[in-house]
């Protein structure tokens, strides 16, 4: 058993991540910086991403909204970690829900998914590669 804390934040059924997808990159950016004074920085990434930053602490992300959202609001979206976000894409269509984004890996970070509730409230699932 190894000695190294589990982040409480990636746990399952914790909120881990907050993201953006926005129409305005750069002035979701100015906006962000100015209103809670978070440094926000490009990423090396497949797509155009930024991360948020408070400190050294990772805060949020941001990126363009996919097109395949394309005429989509932008929209903060919250991510919950599970242990396996293929079975739990599974349990919501069990429990009445839908799954909206099939489950797709993110390199170097994990795996995930979007998912509705009966409600038609949506949330993203997401498996972590190092929890």
């Amino acid at each position: 058993m190894s000695d190294t804390p589990i982040n409480p934040l990636k746990q399952h059924g914790a909120f881990s991540w907050n993201e953006l997808m926005t129409t305005d990159m750069q002035g979701a950016k100015s906006f962000y910086q100015k209103m809670f004074n978070w440094q926000v920085e490009g990423v090396e990434s497949d797509m155009p991403y930024m991360m948020a930053k408070i400190g050294e602490q990772d805060a949020a992300g941001f990126m363009p909204i996919p097109p395949e959202a394309e005429g989509m609001p932008a929209i903060w979206g919250g991510y919950v970690t599970v242990d396996d976000v293929d079975a739990s894409a599974k349990q919501a269509i069990e429990l009445g829900g839908k799954v909206l984004l099939e489950a797709r890996d993110i390199p170097k970070v994990g795996r995930f998914c979007v998912i509705s509730d009966p409600q038609g409230a949506t949330l993203s699932l997401i498996t972590y590669l190092n929890p």
